[in-house]
């Protein structure tokens, strides 16, 4: 009787079930074990933030496949509570702890997918371990900040980082009722976004009485005789009052154990994967956050951790680690985030990046409806494009506005992955009608003025 192969796989999220589902269905007869440190797999963690604002009342209308349908009809082995420690390439086993039992399990293996994911980062701030302070990254997490806002006690929340996360929970929390300081410590928020995108999205809080402090560092966190947080101290020495904190300063890949086992990190700090999400180490893959992608304008590695890349890098991980021939060419960076009354969205290479990256590079940004101007509703949206002067290829667009942003960026999304010029990108037959566009389509429009900058 032939032995059956066994895949590995340590993480059950977002690449780890993708990898896991996508193997059982490539080999049905391959034995999939996924091992989950946390208690849950397969959720929507880009939905927190409408959770945490009670627009999701049950957290598990964010799980996609819950543990039990995993074994019963999909046939995948879900081990939760199982944090893999160690692995040993060339025996070819993991071994993984019991977080409640403590014991120590060990898992031989034929095929390994590493999709750790990644971890909240946390700066080593004094006070930064007292009560209520809190990061957004897991079910877990979302499920415990949602409880205490349910509590009654916070009235005063800060947020720490005005990136995506930090953007969208400022929402979430002026929906529950609660005063709103963010603290960044750059001159500007949403990191490389251009300036004028920035501008609008700060006019947006203003509107929504958000406090916004930029180019200020939070030096320590204050807390009560409870150890409850009740402030924080900037560097300048002022004081923020504060009974609820969400540290989101970014993410980074959870990485050390990989490491430690001979597996290869690139120059961004996530696992080097090639187009097959194979890592340096024979029958080991790795894929979703914790791993690299290629950025198809720039030609270079990046680590941009989305959950439609998650997915993507899972499904080609499961299908080769089944013995399929799956590839992922890579991604352009596209990403769209809502704060408010504002859809706001990015692909591509920003002003900052194209100058990081040694592009010769001109912008250009318009201003125009999102809709015939006459048509109900009808507002504003913005474009900005960054353009390669060599050769008139786009290289980046950013955008916002109330309405039409989303599907818009994925335009331009598909002229970056399509390698097209500004030119190309004016010519293309864009659907209209009055609810949904004006004749001229802000795309088109940018693309207009795109040309003309180009030439100058």
């Amino acid at each position: 009787m032939v032995q059956k192969k066994r895949l590995v796989v340590i993480g059950g999220v977002a690449a780890g079930m993708s990898a896991a589902s996508r193997a059982r269905r490539r080999n049905p007869n391959m034995e999939v074990i996924v091992l989950e440190k946390t208690g849950y797999i397969s959720y929507g963690s880009c939905g927190l933030p409408y959770y945490v604002a009670d627009m999701i009342k049950d957290h598990n209308k964010l799980i996609i496949i819950p543990p039990k349908i995993a074994r019963e009809k999909r046939g995948i082995d879900v081990r939760l509570f199982h944090e893999a420690v160690e692995i040993n390439p060339s025996e070819k086993w993991v071994k993984a702890v019991h977080s409640e039992s403590k014991e120590r399990i060990t898992f031989p293996y034929d095929k390994l997918i590493v999709s750790t994911g990644a971890g909240a980062a946390k700066p080593p701030i004094p006070g930064i371990d007292s009560k209520h302070i809190y990061v957004l990254r897991t079910l877990t997490d979302g499920v415990a900040l949602k409880s205490y806002i349910d509590s009654g006690v916070p009235q005063k929340a800060l947020i720490v980082g005005a990136g995506y996360i930090g953007l969208e929970m400022a929402e979430a929390f002026r929906i529950r009722g609660l005063e709103v300081t963010m603290v960044e410590m750059l001159p500007n928020i949403l990191g490389t976004m251009d300036a004028e995108i920035n501008a609008i999205v700060e006019n947006e809080l203003e509107k929504k009485e958000v406090k916004l402090y930029k180019d200020s560092t939070v030096s320590s966190f204050e807390a009560n005789e409870a150890g409850e947080v009740k402030g924080v101290i900037l560097e300048d020495g002022r004081r923020l009052e504060a009974d609820l904190v969400l540290v989101a300063t970014g993410i980074k890949p959870q990485v050390k154990f990989a490491e430690a086992c001979g597996i290869q990190l690139g120059p961004t700090g996530a696992v080097a994967v090639n187009e097959k999400q194979e890592t340096n180490i024979p029958d080991i893959y790795a894929a979703g956050d914790c791993a690299e992608a290629r950025h198809l304008v720039t030609g270079k590695p990046a680590y941009i951790p989305l959950g439609t890349t998650a997915n993507k890098q899972g499904r080609v991980a499961g299908e080769n680690a089944a013995g399929g021939k799956g590839f992922f060419k890579g991604i352009v960076g596209t990403a769209v985030f809502k704060t408010f009354e504002l859809e706001v969205a990015r692909t591509g290479l920003s002003s900052v990046e194209a100058e990081k990256h040694g592009f010769n590079f001109v912008t250009a940004a318009i201003t125009d409806k999102c809709c015939a101007g006459y048509y109900p509703g009808a507002s504003a949206i913005t474009i900005k494009l960054v353009m390669n002067k060599d050769d008139g290829r786009l290289l980046g667009a950013m955008m916002v506005g109330q309405r039409g942003v989303s599907k818009r960026i994925d335009v331009f999304a598909t002229a970056l992955y399509n390698k097209m010029t500004v030119e190309q990108i004016s010519q293309l037959d864009l659907s209209y009608a009055p609810p949904f566009a004006p004749v001229w389509d802000p795309i088109l429009i940018a693309a207009n003025i795109g040309l003309k900058a180009l030439k100058k």
